[in-house]
Parts: structure tokens; sequence; C-alpha cells
């Protein structure tokens, strides 16, 4: 009957995180680009009572064990396209397919993204500097900072699906920057560790990033004047939020009915 405290217990816990990967999601319903966690679990060690064996034609043709309950495994991020949503800002950016924008993190070190809600921060020099809302530069496909020209009216500025940027002058023409907004892809983005502020950060198991821009193939494409919305279905959370409620409460009547038990042992009396 122990067995069953324990077991159930690890029930709990395990049901305990899955609600707060959930409650994340829930909270994160309106954030730029978000994509939405699941929780995924796998079961503890088994003990072995008794073996199936074949003897003479004969035996036991089935095993007799009992598991130790249930742990989180791991954390799965959907990177299933958000929305789409229209803003008209010449500085606001959506990517359809699986690129990620590159940005100059903390520490100098580059981080990614799919919040493309840029904005303009003077340089010293009083030049203009995109950047995200956090003041993180955004970085072009040869890993340098995009820089404007005072002259350049980023009113007047148009991005290529693949992310070349020009703009029109005082005659209306169009002139190219010569400047690419950097948009990278991964071997295996579900490895990228979230950071917060809506960036990611690779590892060794994501792979070396690849430029879009480079590859020809490539099927993520940037849209100018849109925001990609949160991936997260409020009812399809709310469904496992109740179902990870009712699995708790169940552990806790399991743990219980184990502790009813023990109580009517301790009390037998001859």
């Amino acid at each position: 009957m122990m067995r069953a405290l324990y077991t159930a217990g690890s029930g709990m816990k395990a049901q305990q995180f899955n609600v707060d990967v959930i409650s994340n999601n829930l909270a994160n319903v309106n954030t730029t680009g978000y994509k939405k966690e699941r929780a995924e679990f796998k079961d503890l060690l088994y003990q072995t009572m008794d073996r199936a064996y074949v003897l003479n034609g004969g035996g036991k043709p089935v095993n007799l064990q009992v598991g130790h309950g249930t742990v989180v495994s791991s954390t799965i991020r959907n990177f299933e396209n958000g929305t789409p949503e229209q803003t008209g800002s010449t500085l606001d950016f959506a990517i359809d397919g699986e690129g990620f924008f590159t940005i100059m993190g903390p520490q100098g070190t580059v981080k990614y993204t799919r919040d493309g809600s840029f904005k303009l921060s003077i340089t010293e020099d009083g030049m203009k500097k995109l950047t995200t809302s956090d003041g993180y530069a955004v970085l072009d496909n040869s890993g340098g900072e995009i820089l404007f020209d005072p002259e350049v009216k980023t009113s007047e500025l148009s991005v290529s699906p693949r992310g070349e940027m020009s703009y029109k002058n005082a005659e209306g023409v169009s002139v190219p920057m010569d400047q690419t907004i950097g948009m990278v892809t991964f071997p295996n983005k579900y490895a990228l560790e979230a950071v917060g502020n809506n960036l990611y950060s690779s590892n060794s198991a994501t792979g070396e990033p690849l430029q879009v821009s480079e590859d020809e193939n490539a099927k993520s494409i940037m849209k100018q004047g849109f925001l990609e919305s949160s991936n997260v279905q409020v009812v399809d959370e709310m469904v496992k939020l109740i179902v990870a409620q009712r699995a708790y409460e169940v552990s806790s009547k399991a743990i219980q009915s184990s502790d009813d038990m023990l109580q009517i042992a301790n009390n037998l009396r001859r």
C-alpha cells in the first residue's frame, strides 16, 4: 500500500507541472509570435514480481509487474504559425514559414525571435538603427546592425518577402539599401531554448542557423505591415487544464484511499 502513496504522489507532481505549462500558454495568449508548449510524460521504473516464461509447452504467458508512477520527460514547443494580423506599420514584420529573425541580445550574444514588432533607435552619430522593443539590434544576413541614413524616411521603407530593404527618395524612385533583414532556420528548431523577452537561444542540439536569403528553396517569407499572433487556442488549453485538474484530483484520492487502508491495517486487533 505504501507504493500507492509514492505512485500517486508522482502523478500529482507531474500534473502540477502540466498545469504550470498550460498556465504559461494562457498567460501568453496575446504575446506576439508566442509558440505554445506541451508537457510530455514517461512512466517510471517497474517492479517485476513474476516474469512470463515457456516451459515444456506450458508456462506463464504474461508478466506480473507494477509501476512506480510518472515523471515529466520534456516540454515540446509547437512552432505552428500564428495568424498574421495586419498593423499597417512599415516596421512590423511577420514570418510565414519556419524562419526566425536574428537579434543581437544581451552580452553581445546572437538570439532569435518570431516577434517582428521592430522600432527605431538613434545612435550616437545620428544614425537610425532597427531594434526590438527592448532596444536589441536587429541583424542583417551578414550579422551586422541595420542602420538608416538620416535622410531615409522609414514611412517609405519597403521590404521584400526575402528581406531585401529599399526606400523611396524625394523623387519617388525606389533606392536599394543593400541590406537584408536576417532570417534563419534551424535543422532542429525544437531544441531552441526560450530565454524570455520573446527570444530564443541556439545550442548544439539545434544545429547551425541557415540563412533563408541564401536558400532559393526556403519556405519562409517576410510580410511587412503584419505581426504574427500567438498560436495558443484558449479553448484547447482550457480543456487540457480541466483534464489536468481532474487527474490531479484522482491522484489525491488515491493517496487518501491508501492512507485510509493503512489506518485500517494499523487498527487491526486480535
